[in-house]
């Protein structure tokens, strides 16, 4: 395996993003939450070049209290063993394999157990979005908080997205259940890490 980068990891993303509203107790005890509900964030994410790695990912991550905007990452599947020892050592971020399929704005997730998830997204007409440029990761490794800076170039477009989740899977709490706002999130520049 080709030894991962130190950090930072200066990266080049196009996402497509959908907010969900859940019960904050079927997602993470440390959730934010308003009224015993929380925001899960789910991403689809292909990492391109110019940026250090080439891979692709899918994640789910709820907002956490902090300094600053803050969120852990509850679940993520990456397709690259580089990525995954990187995240697991550099910042305690529970990675995973999976077989991830992208075909321009069509996805796919599967691990050898199951399938995860499934979503397409559509273009919407709209203004752009201001979003945070700024913000830490939070995780956990052995009962000690590991936080991790972030840096984002956004420009964010409005989107439709229609999803298919797996009940019987790990994101299963959203099964049935529909995103509140999506997002596009093309040519995203990241510095991931210090």
């Amino acid at each position: 395996m080709t030894p991962y980068p130190p950090q930072p990891w200066n990266l080049v993303a196009d996402a497509h993003v959908s907010i969900w509203r859940v019960p904050a107790r079927e997602v993470h005890p440390g959730a934010l939450s308003v009224a015993g509900y929380t925001s899960v964030f789910t991403a689809w994410i292909a990492y391109r070049e110019p940026g250090q790695l080439s891979y692709h990912e899918l994640l789910a991550a709820v907002p956490v209290r902090g300094p600053r905007t803050t969120c852990t990452i509850t679940q993520i599947w990456v397709d690259s063993e580089v990525s995954l020892a990187g995240g697991r050592e550099l910042w305690a971020i529970p990675k995973d394999l999976a077989a991830l399929q992208f075909t321009d704005r069509t996805f796919t997730a599967a691990t050898g157990d199951d399938w995860i998830a499934t979503a397409a997204f559509t273009p919407r007409p709209g203004s752009p979005l201001a979003l945070p440029g700024r913000f830490d990761v939070l995780q956990d490794r052995d009962g000690t908080p590991v936080r991790t800076p972030v840096g984002a170039k956004i420009r964010p477009a409005l989107a439709a997205a229609d999803w298919t989740v797996n009940a019987r899977g790990p994101l299963g709490y959203l099964a049935g259940r529909r995103p509140f706002l999506s997002l596009a999130l093309p040519a995203t520049v990241l510095r991931f890490g210090a």
